[in-house]
């Protein structure tokens, strides 16, 4: 019976999940109510109210998962700068993270979507793989901030276009795009202090 009751709430929470990514590519969180959500995935006000005190509540939960599943990416495939394929290893788990959850990333990452979630996968990706990175890079420099703003915002926003992409390249694709384009970025960086 357990089992059971775990798949139905399961199943709610996920139907719950997909309904609020599609009204979050329409309109931001402020302007969803529980009535418009529950309508949209055609269950009753207090099965959400079961699981959830309000919007706010479930999208911070959904945040709190994403977050912990990068998290776990990231200590699984702990980045060793002196070895390159442990970056890429990481970048390929981070985009089929992002891929098994499109919809759900492309609304919290997009127009109406949380931009202190943004922040945190930002500051995420700065500290634990942008700085360990391009150990050619030097530590000192002071215009350091540039590439590094640059490769982020690249990041995320490849990260959107593939997400919102109809033709869907696979997350090993875009992993190494990425990488390719980070790499390219540090080394024209480095070429540049010449």
């Amino acid at each position: 019976m357990t089992e059971k009751m775990d798949r139905r709430v399961r199943k709610t929470k996920a139907q719950l999940r997909e309904g609020l990514a599609r009204l979050m590519q329409k309109k931001s969180i402020k302007e969803i109510s529980v009535k418009e959500l529950v309508d949209e995935v055609d269950i009753n006000r207090s099965t959400f109210y079961l699981h959830y005190t309000d919007i706010y509540q479930m999208l911070h939960k959904i945040e709190e998962e994403a977050m912990q599943n990068i998290t776990e990416v990231m200590k699984k495939y702990p980045i060793n700068s002196d070895n390159p394929d442990t970056v890429l290893q990481f970048i390929v788990q981070f985009f089929s993270i992002m891929d098994n959850d499109r919809d759900l990333c492309l609304a919290l990452l997009g127009p109406h979507g949380d931009m202190a979630f943004v922040e945190q996968i930002e500051n995420l990706l700065a500290e634990t793989f942008l700085k360990r990175l391009p150990e050619k890079l030097p530590k000192n420099d002071p215009n350091i901030k540039y590439p590094y703003a640059f490769i982020l915002n690249g990041c995320v926003g490849l990260i959107r276009t593939w997400l919102s992409c109809p033709v869907k390249e696979s997350p090993d694709q875009v992993a190494r795009m990425t990488y390719r384009f980070i790499e390219d970025t540090a080394q024209g960086y480095l070429n540049m202090q010449k």
